[in-house]
């Protein structure tokens, strides 16, 4: 299951990703951004919370989050990982390549640093 809340006053969506992802994770957020996005024309940022990562429930989730990305990075301004994680640390530097969003990591226990970041 995937936790996720949007903070509309900030325009930031934050997801606290648990356990496996499915497919369902990713057309729940959909329907609460997809709306938001229309009438805003963007997120300011989106917050992943993650200690670890916990994959993919299967291959169809796995497609399903790379729909999500394609279809949503360029609609975001800024993404914050907050993670102690080493390895989730490393995905912003190869993302930054591939999509819009700015990335910036940071440790467990800078969730409000994260937010300030997202939203200035």
């Amino acid at each position: 299951m995937l936790k996720f809340e949007l903070l509309r006053d900030a325009g930031v969506l934050v997801v606290e990703p648990r356990d496996a992802l499915t497919a369902e994770d990713f057309h729940a957020v959909a329907q609460t951004v997809d709306p938001f996005i229309q009438v805003n024309g963007k997120l300011t940022g989106l917050l992943v919370d993650v200690p670890s990562f916990p994959g993919w429930e299967g291959l169809a989730a796995l497609i399903e989050h790379m729909r999500f990305v394609r279809d949503h990075h360029r609609k975001v301004d800024r993404v914050a990982i907050v993670t102690d994680s080493t390895i989730l640390s490393i995905g912003p530097k190869v993302a930054e390549h591939f999509a819009h969003p700015e990335f910036k990591v940071f440790r467990s226990g800078e969730r409000a640093n994260a937010l300030a970041w997202l939203s200035g």
